[in-house]
């Protein structure tokens, strides 16, 4: 059989896939088994930040490979805690725990939120409001703190004790924050999965100052958004949020498995010996492949951020079959007149590759794409989104 049979035959109908198999890449340039070459401005879906067959990344991570892969949470490592430690560091957090996924950094911060104010305010407060939209993970708790619907229906039961506000609505956050007892406030600042949609700073302005007033954790989920996508180190950067707890994925393992929660000062003592854990959390390999990243996430690297996405949305923005371009950085979404499913089998086509969101594109290029590539790229997906 061929790989596209074989993958049909046996892998779980959870993907709909486009009609290519990859076959090597390098950088921003990926090439397909039919021997054509693509330029990327999907990143493995953010994950890959400075491309394919990253160089400095390769090294560290083959180098941790040649001395262990692997060693139980029970041991100390030089690569967890140097990672740690930069991530405090350059955030102003105290402590991180290592999972896997994004999916599990947002479990793990629920839990923080909960026994946190448990023991500060009582068992009662264990509610945690997000907003409608919002997407925070695939797992039975994550998608009860997700606001869509959509992702719903078909798990039910799902975990109580979350409520959902909308974006932009100051009152119907406060009125949940009045009438019922919670423990937090867990946004993401670019909502990704519900349309690439920034909260605004005024929103921002509110969040922070209702979670001040009612004595409420502030999470900010900079899973996708993180890791200098937004043209800042963190997402909530660029809204002057000072969260209690951050937590983050994709980007930061470089293209290995690796979730991170940071967490601020009002909750480092919270877990304790026993309370949480994760076999593979904090994989050696895997944390020296986030050092190498992160260790390069620099000024100069996201004042380039910053220029590509000016870039985009000067280009994309009123351009024909366009009707809005929206996100932050390098976490941009395109509504498009045509479908945007049609548009990415056309951008497919033209030799450019994107996801979408919802109703839009979704552009997640890696954050060092060459600006020679990603104009050629952009110019090909203008075509597309043409009637």
């Amino acid at each position: 059989m061929t790989t596209f049979e074989t993958d049909a035959r046996y892998l779980a109908k959870t993907y709909r896939r486009f009609p290519l198999e990859i076959a090597e890449g390098r950088g921003s340039l990926v090439t397909g088994t039919d021997g054509r070459e693509y330029i990327d401005l999907g990143s493995g879906i953010a994950v890959n930040l400075f491309g394919l067959q990253d160089e400095q990344w390769k090294r560290a991570v083959i180098a941790q490979l040649d001395r262990f892969q692997h060693c139980s949470n029970l041991y100390c490592c030089e690569p967890v805690a140097r990672l740690a430690e930069l991530l405090c560091t350059r955030t102003g957090m105290e402590r991180v725990f290592f999972s896997n996924s994004g999916a599990e950094a947002n479990e793990c911060a629920i839990k923080v939120a909960r026994k946190w104010a448990a023991e500060a305010k009582g068992k009662e407060f264990y509610n945690i409001i997000t907003l409608n939209k919002s997407f925070h993970g695939r797992t039975l708790a994550t998608l009860a703190a997700t606001g869509q619907d959509v992702f719903h229906r078909n798990f039910q039961p799902l975990p109580a004790g979350f409520l959902y506000a909308d974006v932009g609505d100051r009152a119907g956050l406060e009125r949940l924050l009045k009438e019922h007892p919670c423990a937090a406030i867990m946004i993401e600042c670019v909502q990704g999965e519900g349309g690439v949609i920034p909260i605004g700073q005024t929103f921002a302005d509110d969040i922070r100052a209702l979670a001040e007033q009612y004595q409420v954790l502030l999470i900010c989920d900079e899973v996708q958004l993180g890791n200098g996508r937004s043209g800042r180190l963190y997402g909530y950067m660029n809204y002057g949020l000072t969260p209690d707890v951050v937590t983050t994925a994709k980007g930061i393992g470089g293209g290995l498995p690796l979730g991170a929660t940071l967490l601020g000062a009002r909750v480092a003592e919270v877990l304790q010996p026993g309370d949480h854990g994760s076999t593979f959390g904090g994989n050696p390999v895997a944390c020296a492949g986030g050092v190498s990243i992160l260790s390069r996430i620099d000024e100069p690297l996201l004042r380039g951020v910053r220029e590509r996405s000016d870039y985009i949305f000067r280009e994309l923005t009123g351009a024909p079959g366009v009707e809005c371009v929206s996100g932050m950085g390098l976490m941009i979404g395109v509504k498009t007149a045509r479908p945007a499913r049609k548009c990415a089998e056309l951008a497919l086509s033209r030799g450019v590759l994107v996801t979408t969101a919802k109703d839009r594109i979704r552009l997640l290029p890696a954050l060092n794409i060459p600006m020679e590539q990603l104009k050629t790229a952009i110019q090909a997906l203008k075509t597309c989104a043409e009637k």
